[in-house]
């Protein structure tokens, strides 16, 4: 599976998502090839801080942000592991459009909060742009960062309806320091020390979607 984890608007999760989605399928006993098409470079410097742990599973991770080496590459490399993840900036970037290109899903995260969703349509109309070359693509939006009470996240999810383009997988993650932590860490909240129940059933649920998506 190549999976992108991709939106046009940044602040909604992506990087946190792309690299607990990596170490928990690693986990799951995946050879994984995480790639970083940010410049930024946070997902690469969180599996750096892994590395240097030295008694963690390794997990490949090369930072790609030039859109035609991203494509070359996967096309490349991609037959060698189970699952390839790639995590792009929270832009139209050319890294975001080569991943939708070369990607059998994007994960689509959002908040539940209004500037997120009127930028939805941003995004699919890349997705609906990326169809062309490339037909097979699936295009799920999750709820990222999603609040503990009121109505905001069932309000998004009735508002992302009006985007056909987009399925919606129910695996919200919500905002908890935990996750925020882990990744700090170069861990995921399956790894991570006190253990957070409700962190890791959200992620156990939202890698399990995936893998049947």
């Amino acid at each position: 599976m190549i999976l992108t984890v991709g939106n046009t608007k940044g602040g909604v999760g992506k990087t946190t998502l792309a690299v607990s989605i990596a170490i928990a399928l690693s986990l799951e006993g995946g050879n994984v090839w995480l790639i970083d098409g940010d410049r930024q470079g946070s997902s690469k410097i969180a599996m750096t801080i892994r590395a240097q742990a030295g008694n963690l599973p390794f997990i490949k991770c090369d930072q790609i942000h030039d859109g035609k080496d991203l494509i070359k590459q996967v096309k490349a490399n991609a037959a060698k592991f189970d699952h390839v993840v790639i995590d792009v900036g929270g832009r139209d970037s050319a890294a975001l459009r080569a991943g939708l290109g070369v990607s059998d899903l994007v994960l689509i995260p959002f908040a539940p909060r209004t500037l997120d969703m009127w930028a939805i349509n941003d995004i699919q109309s890349l997705v609906i742009e990326a169809r062309i070359a490339n037909p097979g693509l699936r295009a799920a939006a999750i709820l990222s960062c999603a609040d503990s009470t009121g109505t905001d996240n069932r309000d998004a999810v009735e508002a992302l309806a009006g985007f056909p383009a987009l399925e919606y997988m129910d695996a919200p993650i919500m905002r908890r320091k935990s996750v925020a932590n882990a990744i700090g860490q170069g861990l995921c909240v399956l790894e991570a020390v006190p253990k957070d129940k409700k962190a890791i059933q959200e992620l156990k649920q939202l890698v399990s979607s995936i893998l049947i998506a």
